[in-house]
């Protein structure tokens, strides 16, 4: 009997020590860290694994150390031109020291957006609108440091900030298509204008260059054919000079007497005659002449007495 109870209590005693051990055995996940609490107060921080914590004594609190997103809900924007813009953004955080995110902030994901909220109207009402349009990396630059400095107390760095939409009111947006619709035929006008221009001085450049060429061809055409015809004079020239050289030549070897030189005169002076001409021109020197036709007049009435 006594066997028996001891058996029992000790059967007893088993299960209970494995449902306390059962009961401590805890798995932290990989992309987590445990908090164990004693009595309700921070004890030691453990790693990815199963772990053992004293069960109804320690309790373990897991946070997740991977990259969250907070995303901040739109609202109304007064720029310092006083337009009302509807602005939001997405915040992009991770834990850094899970100690100071579990015991210092209550809800991290309603401080950190309240925060990125409040930050965001002080940037944004900063500028005007169309510095606010053009100046969204600035803005995200600005929001995130501002975010990590604030935020390092409850151990998270801020990894980035992103605008999703700055949205201006209707009228405001029909105003800035309408104006930069009337940029854009500007810039069309402007191009064109240009362009016209640069053909219309291509072209004069053209007429201009043909014309320089036209004219050296021309001044080329006129130095070649005077060319030729200088050469052509001179070979004229050459063969006149040639054949008087040659006549002169031939009449001093003939040695011709006077008689023969006025006949040849006067055969010449018949030739000249003969021609259509109104005017005839006779040489200064007539004294040698009629000399010449007297002497070759006696000649004549010699040979007619001779006859006779």
């Amino acid at each position: 009997m006594e066997n028996a109870q001891l058996l029992v209590v000790i059967i007893v005693a088993a299960i209970g020590v494995f449902i306390v051990v059962a009961a401590g055995l805890k798995i932290v996940s990989q992309f987590e860290k445990g908090l164990v609490e004693r009595f309700g107060r921070y004890d030691r921080m453990v790693d990815p694994g199963l772990r053992w914590i004293w069960p109804f004594i320690e309790r373990i609190r897991r946070v997740d150390m991977r990259e969250q997103v907070v995303d901040v809900p739109p609202q109304e924007v007064i720029t310092e031109d006083n337009v009302v813009v509807t602005v939001d953004a997405v915040v992009y955080y991770r834990a850094t020291d899970p100690v100071k995110l579990r015991y210092n902030v209550a809800n991290f994901i309603l401080a950190a957006t309240k925060l990125a909220q409040t930050n965001l109207r002080n940037i944004v009402g900063d500028m005007d609108l169309d510095e606010a349009l053009t100046s969204r990396e600035a803005i995200n630059t600005q929001l995130r440091q501002v975010l990590d400095e604030a935020t390092d107390v409850w151990g998270t760095q801020v990894v980035r900030v992103e605008i999703q939409r700055i949205d201006p009111p209707p009228d405001v947006t029909e105003a800035m298509h309408r104006q930069m619709k009337a940029e854009r035929d500007r810039r069309a006008i402007v191009t064109e204008a240009e362009g016209d221009k640069t053909a219309q001085i291509l072209r004069a450049e053209g007429v201009k260059q043909a014309r320089i060429l036209e004219a050296q061809g021309q001044a080329q055409a006129i130095r070649e054919v005077a060319d030729a015809d200088k050469f052509k004079l001179l070979t004229v020239a050459e063969g006149e000079g040639q054949a008087i050289e040659r006549i002169f030549g031939a009449i001093h070897i003939g040695n011709p007497s006077p008689d023969l030189i006025a006949i040849r005169y006067l055969d010449a002076l018949a030739r000249i005659a003969d021609g259509k001409a109104t005017k005839l021109f006779l040489p200064v020197e007539m004294s040698g002449i009629l000399s010449s036709i007297g002497a070759i007049k006696e000649i004549w009435a010699k040979e007619e007495e001779a006859k006779g």
